[in-house]
């Protein structure tokens, strides 16, 4: 779209900088759309190129481009009236994989991952997505993973497709064949589906003996259906460390999704609910790396909304992962010996987006017979990215084979804290012919915590 000729209104870019957030333009170079990206995440980047090593798509392509470095330039130019919102901007913009590695390496803080998902909402509102693409978007992004009885619907579809011998025979008569390789890959290492917790617990659990405190815990939209089983040991490990936990029903999906896509507007309204849901929590507990960035990341969601701004801040402080929480409230330690080698991935969003990295491995480090083996390169992306292992298949295909080739010889699980991550390794291993077991880390402890019980040690 050439929006060249398009009326606009002058921006200068110095008061911008000066004024920050507060600024009432509502546009910006080729920029025309509401909720700008933001100056100030650019103004520190000189272009050092401490990015670029950190990047996995440069590493791939060896493309300006698709580093970080070049990103920043190319949504710099729009906002200078350079470059227009095109093909050929949006193609590297949307390439990205948004597991902000670069951030870590940046000297400077450059919030890299804020721009990029500010200039997907400019694009999209450019270019909306059409034909199929806006089809398949549309009912998954708006129609299905916002609304819990369609999720729920979607889960006992899997349910009965695993179950009623629909998938053996999918498999055996090379119906699956039809699809494309990335999707018959995933159909192979899908988890089998259990009931959404959200649609079957009590919306207060209470905690094992003496109560410590209580805390919200999010359910997720993906998690729940594909890892529900995770939701559970989440729950009956906070509960074994004296908490309770709510599990209010007005929750929904946290909007990462639809940040990541562009979508902004349907990411605020998601975020709304959310922030009106868990209102008298003081805690938040998230156990998916994606979902807990996104939560913590509303403030910068609502930047530009002075009413939203100061409930989605109060909210995002309170948002942790479940790690990091039990961690730094001295959880119990189990007594019972889980006799196993394990290495352990960062999640993107985990490491990189929320600081997180300590935290686990120690949990896995304090439970007896459990041994430890690091992983190269363990906070490098899987491929996963949110939803790019199926919008980007060949990228995220590669990433992914480099990632099974780290994974060290001798281990028996591999264990991370992220949804997306879990499903794009499992589908690594098998690929490759690999042995180990995909486990979410809070899986570890709960699996320890009931051989006590066993074993009459709790």
């Amino acid at each position: 779209m050439n929006v060249g000729e398009k009326e606009r209104e002058t921006v200068n870019l110095a008061g911008m900088l000066e004024n920050g957030p507060a600024c009432e333009t509502k546009t910006l170079g080729n920029y025309l759309w509401d909720d700008l990206p933001d100056p100030n995440k650019w103004a520190d980047c000189v272009h050092c190129g401490m990015c670029l090593e950190a990047c996995p798509t440069y590493q791939e392509t060896g493309e300006e481009q698709h580093s970080p470095r070049g990103r920043v330039y190319l949504i710099k130019a729009v906002a200078e009236g350079k470059l227009d919102i095109n093909e050929a901007f949006a193609k590297p913009i949307f390439d990205c994989l948004d597991c902000r590695a670069c951030e870590t390496a940046c000297p400077a803080d450059v919030q890299v991952g804020g721009l990029i998902e500010e200039a997907r909402g400019q694009i999209r509102q450019a270019m909306p997505l059409t034909g199929l693409k806006g089809a398949v978007s549309k009912t998954f992004l708006n129609g299905i993973f916002p609304n819990k009885k369609r999720m729920n619907r979607l889960a006992g579809f899997m349910r009965f497709y695993q179950n009623s011998g629909l998938q053996t025979v999918a498999r055996k008569t090379g119906v699956l064949n039809v699809m494309p390789r990335h999707l018959k890959d995933m159909e192979s290492i899908l988890p089998e589906a259990g009931k959404p917790v959200l649609a079957r617990y009590p919306e207060v659990v209470p905690a094992e003996g003496e109560t410590k405190g209580r805390v919200g815990m999010l359910t997720g939209c993906v998690m729940d259906v594909m890892f529900s089983d995770v939701n559970e040991a989440t729950i009956r490990v906070l509960n074994r460390n004296g908490y309770e936990v709510g599990l209010p029903k007005q929750q929904t999906c946290c909007g990462a999704l639809h940040i990541h896509a562009g979508d902004r507007k349907t990411g605020k309204e998601l975020a709304k609910q959310n922030i009106e849901a868990f209102k008298d929590y003081d805690k938040v507990i998230v156990n998916a790396a994606g979902c807990g960035c996104a939560l913590q990341e509303y403030d910068e969601l609502f930047r530009n909304d002075p009413e939203m701004l100061p409930l989605a801040k109060e909210f995002s402080e309170k948002v942790e992962d479940v790690s990091k929480f039990l961690y730094e409230n001295d959880f119990e330690r189990p007594k019972s010996e889980i006799n196993t080698k394990v290495t352990y991935h960062d999640a993107c969003h985990l490491a990189h987006g929320q600081g997180v990295r300590f935290e686990p491995r120690q949990l896995l480090k304090e439970i007896p017979g459990v041994e430890l083996v690091e992983l190269p390169d363990a906070d490098r992306c899987c491929g996963s990215a949110g939803i790019y292992n199926l919008t980007h298949p060949e990228m995220a295909g590669k990433l992914l084979d480099r990632k099974i080739d780290d994974i060290p010889e001798n281990v028996e699980m591999i264990s991370m804290g992220n949804p997306g991550c879990m499903l794009q390794i499992a589908m690594g291993v098998q690929k490759h012919g690999r042995s180990e077991k995909v486990v979410h880390t809070v899986q570890l402890l709960d699996w320890a915590y009931e051989k006590d019980k066993e074993q009459g040690l709790s």
